[in-house]
């Protein structure tokens, strides 16, 4: 069987209780972990998020499921589109 395989999604600004909403949704997946990443030690901005992302883990079978990964995408376009301007980064962790 396969690996999981990771993903760091940052949404800009995205307010802290919403980054825990969104891990919170996530986690209601089977097979999909979510995991926020921490700011790093920049000075305090209020209009700035306190959450420098959110990794999501994915399980192997979770892999071979376009419904679980149709889910995620339609998750993530959700917060992104409504909180962020449809603006969001994504990258694939080794």
């Amino acid at each position: 069987m396969g690996q999981e395989v990771q993903e760091k999604i940052t949404l800009p600004r995205l307010p802290l209780a919403v980054y825990r909403e969104l891990a919170a949704h996530l986690h209601q997946l089977s097979g999909v972990e979510a995991t926020l990443i921490s700011q790093d030690n920049r000075p305090f901005d209020y209009l700035e998020s306190q959450v420098a992302g959110v990794i999501i883990t994915y399980n192997p079978k979770v892999l071979t499921s376009r419904h679980t990964q149709q889910q995620v995408a339609e998750i993530l376009h959700y917060y992104s589109d409504r909180y962020c301007g449809g603006k969001m980064e994504k990258s694939s962790l080794e």
